[in-house]
């Protein structure tokens, strides 16, 4: 028996936990701030549900063969009473998370060779605690070698299509490409679409051009077709489309992960030397809008 905990039941965190409950093979305790009965979750085959352990009190936890980690970026450290009692000489820890720093920002908690970030794309939504709406058939993406294709083997009976890539650094840029010009919608709080002309088109093309010249100095392969994407797809956006979690959180008055998804592009970009105008622009202005915010670290 594989033994798994997972901090934070969020929608990603949920989902991916009832998804790996499924498999009798595996034992699930989630590490939660709230209590809850059960997992359901509406996912695009069926409703899926879990029982797994709940716990609210780090002090209850105990070694276990893998952690993973689905908080949002801001809560770093409030991970680490968990990950206290959870790691074991041989637990290995997943970090499911937006952005492109997963390792620096967990390696003052956890030995960087225990950890594996985790590129992951699941469109899900949570009601209420342990009631989680998935919209769309995820995949995740992590780095090659043992440590990932452990951590793929563990969702060999899910419908989360996992992969093992030797090129994870890229896959994680690209995605960053693609979320980067969510900023946009969140300062608007209107879809894209709907408002689209030539100023929108060029704000959106700078976001991701910025994100791809960082990305390349970071090391990684993005195609220009991933920018044409980028803006495809923020072309396209109907109005009524729920937001990136960014424009959510905003509108729900909650913290946001600005410095994980546009911030970063700015720090980066200072490091190489590679101006990035328009998302400094945009991450100043989401700041001064009076939302919650956490400055780069």
């Amino acid at each position: 028996m594989t033994t798994i905990a997972v901090i934070g039941p969020g929608a990603i965190g949920g989902t991916v936990a009832a998804w790996l409950a499924q498999n009798p093979a595996l034992s699930v305790t989630i590490c939660a701030r709230t209590p809850f009965a059960e997992l359901q979750v509406e996912t695009p085959s069926g409703l899926i549900v879990a029982n797994p352990v709940v716990l609210t009190d780090p002090s209850s936890a105990s070694p276990v063969d893998w952690v993973l980690v689905a908080t949002k970026t801001y809560d770093v450290d409030g991970t680490g009473p968990w990950l206290a009692r959870l790691l074991g000489p041989d637990t290995r820890v997943a970090i499911i998370q937006n952005g492109v720093e997963h390792v620096r920002l967990f390696s003052h908690l956890v030995p960087p060779e225990k950890l594996v970030p985790v590129m992951i794309n699941l469109p899900a939504a949570r009601s209420a605690p342990g009631r989680i709406v998935q919209q769309r058939h995820g995949f995740i993406s992590v780095p090659a070698g043992k440590d990932g294709e452990d951590l793929v083997a563990l969702f060999a009976h899910s419908e989360i299509d996992a992969s093992a890539d030797a090129d994870f650094l890229s896959q994680a840029w690209i995605k960053l490409c693609g979320n980067c010009a969510a900023i946009f919608p969140a300062l608007t709080l209107r879809a894209t679409g709907p408002v689209w002309n030539a100023d929108v088109e060029s704000i959106i093309r700078a976001l991701a051009e910025e994100c791809a010249a960082v990305g390349r100095a970071e090391g990684a392969t993005i195609a220009q077709s991933v920018v044409e994407a980028t803006l495809e797809s923020a072309r396209t956006m109907a109005e009524g489309t729920r937001g990136s979690s960014i424009q959510v959180d905003r509108m729900a008055g909650h913290q946001m992960e600005i410095d994980a998804r546009n911030g970063v592009i700015v720090r980066l970009g200072e490091k190489h030397g590679i101006p990035t105008p328009m998302n400094k622009v945009l991450v100043t202005l989401l700041a001064a809008s009076g939302s919650p915010w956490v400055h780069p670290s």
